[in-house]
C-alpha cells in the first residue's frame, strides 16, 4: 500500500520509550511519503515541540498526541489523546504526577532486581530515557546493557511482566480518568489497541464518559479483531484510528513507522471532533 495520503497515528519517540528522536520520526515519515504522523509518547508531550518544528521543514504533518497508561482490574489499558492542547497547564500537572509515579515504580523494580542479584543504577536507567518518561523498557535496556539478560524481550518475559519477580504495579490511574484528562486538554480520547485487554463492557463505559474513538488498526489485531472493532466504531459513532505503535527498529513491540496506517481523512475527522469539543466548551462557558 502506498504511503501517499496515509497517516501513522501511533508513533513513539525518545521522549518516552522510542528509539528515534522526534525530528527523526518526522524525517522517517516524510521519507516514506506519509501525510501525517501522530506523536503519542507515554505520559509525556515533551517530544511534540521538536516534532512540530521539523514538520514545518519536511511537510509531514504532526498530530500532537499522548498515550496515557492506566490499569483496570489487573489489566493495562492505554488511552490515546489526539489534537490535545499539549501546553495546557492542567495536562502538564497530570502528566508530571504520572511521571513521578513512573519513577517511583522503577525504583521499586530496581529494589526487587537487587534481591535477585541484579544491581542497576537508577541514574543509568533514567539516562536511557533521554530525560523523557521513564518506564519498564528502560529498565530492560539497562538489564541488557549490564549483561543480565540477552535481550529486552527476555527482560520482560522473565522479570518485568505481571506475575514475574520484578513486576511492580503502576500508580493508580483509571481509563475513565485518562479519557477525562484528554477531554480537559481539548483533545479526542481514543482507546489504544483495544484487543490487548479491553472488554466490550469497558468500551461502552468509556463511551459514556466521552471516548471518541477506537484504535482499530494495530499490529496486535488480527483480521477478526479488526473487523470487530471497526463494527463497534460504526455502531457507537466513534472514529476508527490506527497506527504502527512504532518504537523503532529492533524493538520487541510495535512495527516500523508506516507499516500500519489509516487514510489521511481520519486526521480530518479527529480534528473536527476536537474542534467541536472546543466550540461546545466555549458555548457552555458563555452561558
Amino acid at each position: 500500500m502506498s504511503a501517499r495520503g496515509r497517516a501513522d497515528l501511533h508513533v513513539h519517540t525518545t521522549a518516552s520509550d522510542g528509539a528515534l528522536s522526534p525530528a527523526e520520526v518526522v524525517d522517517t515519515g516524510a521519507a516514506i511519503g506519509l501525510a501525517a504522523v501522530g506523536i503519542s509518547d507515554h505520559d509525556t508531550v515533551a517530544g511534540i515541540p521538536a516534532a512540530l518544528a521539523r514538520s514545518a521543514e519536511k511537510g509531514c504533518e504532526v498530530v500532537p498526541g499522548v498515550e496515557l497508561n492506566t490499569d483496570f482490574r489487573g489489566k493495562e489499558i492505554h488511552i490515546l489523546g489526539y489534537f490535545i492542547a499539549w501546553d495546557d497547564t492542567r495536562l502538564a500537572r497530570t502528566l508530571a504526577r504520572l511521571r513521578k509515579g513512573r519513577l517511583a515504580r522503577v525504583e521499586r523494580m530496581l529494589a526487587k532486581l537487587e534481591t535477585l542479584g541484579m544491581t542497576l543504577s537508577l541514574d543509568r536507567v533514567v539516562s536511557l530515557c533521554d530525560e523523557g518518561s521513564v518506564g519498564r523498557p528502560h529498565v530492560a535496556k539497562a538489564m541488557l546493557e549490564a549483561g543480565y539478560v540477552g535481550s529486552v524481550k527476555e527482560a520482560f518475559q522473565r522479570f518485568l511482566t505481571r506475575g514475574m519477580p520484578a513486576f511492580v504495579e503502576r500508580m493508580r490511574f483509571s481509563p475513565a480518568e485518562a479519557v477525562k484528562t484528554v477531554l480537559l486538554a481539548g483533545g479526542v480520547p481514543v482507546l489504544a489497541h483495544p484487543g490487548v485487554g479491553a472488554s466490550p463492557a469497558l468500551i461502552l463505559e468509556l463511551v459514556k464518559v466521552g471516548l471518541g474513538g477506537l484504535e482499530v488498526f494495530h499490529p496486535e489485531h488480527d483480521l477478526r479483531r479488526t473487523q470487530l472493532y471497526l463494527g463497534m466504531t460504526r455502531e457507537l459513532g466513534l472514529t476508527a484510528t490506527g497506527g504502527s505503535d512504532s518504537h523503532g527498529k529492533g524493538q520487541p513491540y510495535g512495527a516500523d513507522i508506516g507499516a500500519l496506517t489509516v487514510d489521511y481523512a481520519v486526521v480530518g475527522e479527529l480534528r473536527r471532533r476536537a474542534e467541536r469539543r472546543t466550540m461546545t466548551d466555549s458555548a457552555d462557558k458563555a452561558r
